[in-house]
């Protein structure tokens, strides 16, 4: 399943108190589209399905629904902020194509 960074981690633990709510878990999700087949999901969700995988990194809840799971297995989410790069970006070793901007996959 997917892991996050330290770097990550923290980041995502700042966002969350940022919202001023702890309930609150990041959702990682696989959805449709894209220019390369499939794209990358991720925000901030309080609800949480009785089939869900829910995965934790410190203080950070990480949840992912049943038909993203085998799609993320492997991945890793990371978090960058230097003069070149800023954002979260995710290493997927199950995508075997991947799109000029990163963000899409096959």
């Amino acid at each position: 399943m997917i892991t996050l960074t330290e770097t990550a981690t923290t980041k995502v633990a700042q966002l969350i108190e940022a919202e001023g709510a702890g309930e609150l878990a990041l959702r990682v999700a696989v959805k449709s589209g894209g220019c390369s087949g499939f794209s990358y999901d991720m925000y901030f969700d309080s609800e949480i399905a009785p089939d869900d995988e829910v995965l934790t990194f410190g203080a950070v809840r990480v949840v992912v629904d049943p038909a993203s799971a085998p799609m993320l297995v492997g991945a890793s989410l990371d978090y960058k902020d230097s003069l070149t790069e800023a954002g979260f970006s995710i290493s997927n070793p199950n995508a075997t194509r991947s799109c000029g901007c990163g963000k899409s996959f096959s």
